[in-house]
């Protein structure tokens, strides 16, 4: 790998960087967080939409929004009795790419480092 880690970190990557990676590897790795992730990268949204949404129930949504929260993913902001939740890093979303070339759904963008790629719905571009 050598110089294309100077690109992301620039500097070059030392274990506790990957150790970090992993862990949020880890969060992202539940079929129900990366729905969340995906849910919210069109705009903020409470916690009673997102529980429709993903057809658990309250308490299991709110375990997988304090996971993401904690992780720096999303942020939350409590109004009254209802908590809203929103993307903290829109940049997340281009994870869903990256999985997409691992998978060989997308050969078209494999290869191709993320800024070739066409913008992601809610990341800002």
């Amino acid at each position: 790998m050598g110089s294309k880690e100077t690109i992301f970190l620039q500097r070059p990557a030392e274990r506790q960087d990957f150790v970090a990676w992993a862990d949020v590897l880890k969060v992202l790795a539940h079929p129900s967080r990366l729905m969340l992730i995906e849910a919210l990268s069109g705009g903020e949204r409470c916690v009673q939409d997102l529980t429709d949404l993903v057809g658990h129930d309250m308490s299991t949504v709110s375990k997988h929004l304090n996971l993401l929260r904690e992780s720096g993913i999303v942020a939350d902001d409590k109004r009254g009795k209802q908590v809203y939740y929103r993307l903290r890093i829109p940049y997340v979303l281009h994870v869903f790419y990256l999985l997409e070339a691992i998978r060989g759904a997308d050969r078209s963008h494999a290869g191709q480092p993320p800024s070739t790629l066409r913008p992601l719905k809610g990341s800002g571009k």
